[in-house]
């Protein structure tokens, strides 16, 4: 559910607001509203910088430092994304968000026919270290952080981001990376799975335990309620998925004897903006409360820096519409003021052509634009949490956290996030739940602007970013030059090894970086997994 629903009130003659959350909004609020709410200065705001952080992380906000700039990039092939790379660094992004292919994404090298059509289309094609090698070429390791954005085998795409890094001479302690790294969320939301849930979540385990004994600065999991919300879910629910997905990965990890004081301070977070302004603010200023204190009550975690949520909001790409497109550009702007007035510390801003296809060079720009008038111009950076004493929004708050966690408690009385996704229940709520949200555009119930209200006026053409057929002759040639010339026995040797390790049950990490060294392909080390763990059948949903 997306947008909130106004009903028309014939009693008091006015609409009635009910937020997807299912908050019922008053026309006006006042001191009473909070005292209803049981809200408490210290206990529920806090100053900025101190705990439990529903004001902000920092004491002085964004007047220390502003929100990084993360937008979405890759395509094609390693070559055309290390350009757009370039590009976005020279306009002013301050980080990489790397898009992956589907056959990426999915453990299958470009030659593979089911690969066929899909190559390079939503994202880069990666089939071995060769790629890494040519798409991060002059990519400054020890300044610029990448995103990975890949969940079934983030496993090996770090792996292999470790590997050339260190090939251009970085040393793994000094490289920033984030794998996505989240594979509930894509059981429950997206689709791009491989592996059964339990061994599924074995590898995010892996990645993890890895990430705090051997790559300092690498957050090894970045929890996504992002494609949850996305899917359904509403804004109280994408919140509640989201932590009970940590508490999945927490407790694994947790079972091969890491205190979570050691690790959770790594988790970052990947969350949608899209819906209703107010609702969306109330929700992460909740969402940074109930974090820590979930840490810090539940799993004894004290040091400060460890409490914090961080990562990175997003604006919402299901609220983007092909009809009337340029009403995006407005949307996505309201997207990135929710992200900033939630005291986001990354935000990503979907394009106004992304209704149609990745971002054109013209609209990434507009989007990255869209954030720097915001820290430049508007004032955004003025002063820390501006909204902070409202009526309306510390009750609205307070409403929104009740909600996340009744969700969350409705979770663990189903077995927990592992076994409400093993058994589709979460998955059949969400998809029931985007039914309606159709049913209700389509039925002019729920009001899309240009799409079912103020549909005339101009609908101009958008400018494509074409597919280039010749991305996948190009990448599979490479593919096949790579096996000719490459050492085949320590392919094999190193193959070999990552079988022996992951049927031992021990971290497959190691590993991993020693076959991409030896530039076996993605599809063969994710063919080691297959064949160990089989593939996950998913339940029925209807």
């Amino acid at each position: 559910m997306g947008v909130a629903r106004y009903i028309k009130n014939e009693k008091d003659a006015i609409e009635e607001v009910i937020y997807p959350s299912g908050i019922r909004v008053k026309p006006v609020y006042g001191p009473e509203d909070l005292e209803e709410v049981g809200f408490d200065y210290k206990k529920d705001l806090g100053d900025p910088g101190e705990y439990p952080f529903t004001r902000s992380l920092h004491p002085l906000g964004y007047r220390s430092r502003a929100w990084t700039t993360r937008q979405y990039t890759g395509f094609g092939t390693p070559e055309e994304s290390n350009q757009r790379f370039k590009w976005m660094i020279s306009h002013g992004q301050t980080g990489l968000n790397v898009a992956f292919d589907l056959p990426t994404q999915m453990g299958l090298d470009s030659d593979d026919p089911k690969a066929r059509g899909e190559v390079g289309r939503v994202g880069m094609a990666v089939d071995s270290l060769r790629d890494f090698e040519i798409a991060f070429q002059d990519i400054p390791f020890d300044k610029i952080g990448s995103g990975l954005t890949i969940n079934a085998n983030a496993t090996v795409m770090l792996a292999m981001y470790q590997a050339v890094a260190e090939k251009f001479g970085y040393p793994k302690e000094k490289i920033s990376a984030t794998p996505q790294n989240d594979i509930l969320k894509e059981m429950i939301g997206r689709g791009a799975w491989i592996f059964p849930v339990e061994p599924a979540v074995r590898l995010v385990g892996d990645c993890i335990e890895y990430s705090v004994k051997e790559l300092p600065r690498c957050n090894p999991v970045s929890v996504c309620g992002y494609h949850i919300r996305e899917s359904g879910a509403t804004p109280a629910q994408e919140i509640a998925c989201a932590f009970e997905i940590c508490r999945a990965y927490i407790e694994n990890v947790a079972a091969r004897g890491m205190k979570p004081e050691q690790f959770v301070g790594r988790f970052t977070f990947n969350l949608n903006v899209y819906g209703n302004l107010w609702e969306q603010i109330a929700k992460f200023r909740a969402a940074r409360k109930i974090w820590a204190r979930m840490l810090r009550e539940e799993y004894g975690v004290q040091e400060k820096k460890k409490l914090f949520l961080r990562g990175l909001f997003g604006g919402g790409g299901s609220g983007l519409t092909k009809a009337q497109p340029e009403n995006n550009i407005i949307r996505g702007a309201y997207y990135a003021l929710a992200a900033a007035l939630s005291g986001a510390q990354t935000t990503a801003l979907c394009s106004f052509d992304e209704a149609y296809t990745i971002p054109t060079s013209r609209a990434a720009l507009l989007s990255l634009r869209t954030l720097e008038i915001l820290m430049e111009e508007v004032g955004l950076r003025d002063t820390v949490d501006p909204l902070a004493g409202s009526y309306f929004i510390e009750t609205l708050t307070k409403q929104m956290e009740e909600k996340i966690l009744a969700e969350m408690k409705r979770i663990q009385e189903m077995g927990g996030m592992i076994q409400a996704v093993a058994s589709g229940a979460i998955q059949r709520e969400v998809a029931r739940q985007a039914y309606e949200f159709e049913k209700g555009i389509q039925s002019g119930e729920i009001t899309k602007v240009g799409v079912n209200k103020y549909t005339e006026g101009d609908h101009p053409e958008v400018e494509l970013h074409e597919y280039d057929e010749s991305w996948a002759e190009k990448q599979i040639e490479r593919l096949r030059e790579l096996r000719r010339t490459r050492n085949d026995k320590e392919v094999t040797r190193t193959l070999q090894n990552l079988e022996k390790v992951t049927r031992e049950g021990k971290n497959v990490m190691p590993a991993l970086v020693e076959s991409c060294q030896a530039y076996a392909t993605v599809g063969e080390m994710t063919e080691v997994f297959r064949h160990v763990f089989g593939e996950w059948q998913e339940p029925n949903l209807f």
